[in-house]
C-alpha cells in the first residue's frame, strides 16, 4: 500500500497552484456578470482545468480520476472563487464525461474540443421542481419523432445554465419502463424552444450562476442522443460517479488553505498576554480540522483510485462525498468561530468559505441520500 504521490503528480499540482494564484487569485465580485464569468472561464481553459479528464485528441488532459481530483484540489486551494471552481468541475464531470463516454463520434468531435478549452460551457439539466433526490420522478417528456425527439418540460436548477452553450438534458421517453425509460440528450443553446431563466440569487458559489431551463417542443436530432434510448439513468449515474469522486477534491483544497489561515491567525492573534493558539479551546478545534481533512482526503483518493482500477465502488464514492462535504461545513463553522468578529465581516473570505461550503451537503446527492447508499452497501 503506497500513499506517496509521484514526482510528476506533485510537480503538476505545484505548477497548477502557482498558475491559478497568479491568474485567478484575485477576489471575484459578489455578483459577476456574464462577460466576467466567461473571461475567467477562458483563463481556466488555458490552464487546462476545463478538460482535465477529456481525451488528448480533443485537446483534453487525458487524466484519470485521481489525477483529475489532484488538479481540482490544487484549483480549490489557490482560487478564492470557489463558485468558478465548482462550475468548471460540474461542467467537466457532470457534462463532458457524459459526452465523452456516450455521445456519437460526430457529436463528440464537434463539441469536446471547445468544451476542453473552455470556449464552450456545459450545464447539467436534470433537477426539477418535483424531482430532486428522486430523479426517477422526472416530468420532462421526450417524444420520438422521425428525426429524433421532441422535448418538453422545465428544469428547476441548473448550474452554469445562464452562461452555458451546451446542455446535457434528461427526459422520460418511455414512462412505462421506469429506470429504463429515461434518455439523455445533448442540447445546444441555440435549439429552438430552449429558454434559460435569469441567474438565481444564491447564498454562495456566486462564481457559478444557476438558472431554470425550459424546453417547449424542442427538436433534438437523433445524433444528439446520449448512448441508447433508455440509458439516461445509467448515464447520469456514471457521470455522478465522476462528480462525486472528483469534484469534492476542490473542497479539500479550500479546507487546506482555510486551515493554513486559521493556524497563522492562532499564532499571531494574542489575548490575555499570549497567542490564542496556546489555549486548548483554540488548538483542539484546529486539530479536529486537520483530522477531518486528512480522513476525508484518504476516502476521496481511495474512491478515485478504485475508479482508475476499473473497480468503481458506489459506497466508497458516497463515503468520500459525505466525508468531504460534512468536513467542509464543520471546518468552515470552526474557522468562523476562531476568527470571531473579523470572520463575520465580508472581505476576509472566512464568511464566503462558509457560504460556499454549505451547499456541498446538498448537491450531487444529499448527505441523507449518501448515508442510504452506504447502508445499502452493508446489506441494510
Amino acid at each position: 500500500m503506497d500513499f506517496e504521490l509521484t514526482d510528476g503528480q506533485r510537480d503538476r499540482c505545484a505548477e497548477l497552484t502557482a498558475s491559478v494564484r497568479e491568474r485567478l487569485g484575485d477576489t471575484p465580485p459578489s455578483t459577476p456578470d456574464t462577460e466576467h464569468t466567461r473571461r475567467r472561464w477562458r483563463v481556466a481553459g488555458e490552464l487546462g482545468l476545463t478538460g482535465l479528464c477529456l481525451p488528448g485528441e480533443y485537446g483534453g488532459g487525458g487524466l484519470g480520476a485521481l489525477d483529475t481530483a489532484l488538479c481540482l484540489e490544487a484549483f480549490g486551494r489557490a482560487c478564492p472563487d470557489t463558485g468558478l471552481a465548482f462550475g468548471v468541475a460540474a461542467h467537466l464531470l457532470a457534462c463532458c464525461v457524459a459526452i465523452r463516454d456516450f455521445a456519437t463520434e460526430s457529436t463528440a468531435a464537434r463539441l469536446l474540443p471547445g468544451l476542453a478549452k473552455g470556449e464552450l460551457i456545459a450545464a447539467n439539466a436534470i433537477t426539477e421542481d418535483g424531482a430532486g433526490s428522486d430523479v426517477g420522478a422526472l416530468a420532462m417528456k421526450g417524444t420520438a419523432t422521425a428525426d429524433g425527439y421532441r422535448l418538453s418540460g422545465e428544469k428547476s436548477f441548473s448550474s452554469n445554465a445562464p452562461v452555458a452553450d451546451v446542455f446535457v438534458v434528461y427526459a422520460v421517453t418511455d414512462p412505462s419502463d421506469g429506470f429504463l425509460g429515461t434518455t439523455g440528450f445533448v442540447v445546444p443553446r441555440e435549439t429552438a424552444g430552449l429558454t434559460v431563466g435569469p441567474a438565481m440569487a444564491k447564498l454562495g458559489l456566486h462564481g457559478c450562476p444557476a438558472g431554470r431551463v425550459g424546453l417547449d417542443d424542442a427538436e433534438v436530432p437523433q445524433c444528439h442522443v446520449l448512448g441508447e434510448p433508455g440509458q439516461g439513468a445509467l448515464i447520469f449515474q456514471h457521470s455522478m460517479g465522476w462528480e462525486r469522486a472528483c469534484l469534492f477534491a476542490l473542497y479539500l483544497g479550500l479546507m487546506e488553505e482555510q486551515l493554513h489561515r486559521c493556524v497563522t491567525h492562532a499564532r499571531r492573534r494574542r489575548q490575555f498576554g499570549r497567542p490564542i493558539g496556546e489555549f486548548q479551546a483554540v488548538s483542539h478545534p484546529l486539530a479536529e480540522m486537520r483530522q477531518r481533512i486528512d480522513g476525508a482526503r484518504l476516502l476521496l483518493y481511495r474512491a478515485c483510485w478504485l475508479m482508475d482500477q476499473g473497480r468503481a465502488d458506489v459506497a466508497a464514492t458516497s463515503m468520500a462525498k459525505l466525508a468531504v462535504s460534512e468536513a467542509a461545513v464543520a471546518n468552515s463553522v470552526a474557522a468562523m468561530q476562531l476568527f470571531a468578529g473579523s470572520g463575520y465581516l465580508v472581505g476576509t473570505g472566512i464568511e464566503a468559505q462558509l457560504r460556499d461550503c454549505l451547499p456541498s451537503t446538498v448537491f450531487s446527492g444529499t448527505s441523507e441520500v449518501h448515508r442510504n447508499i452506504v447502508a445499502r452497501g452493508m446489506g441494510l
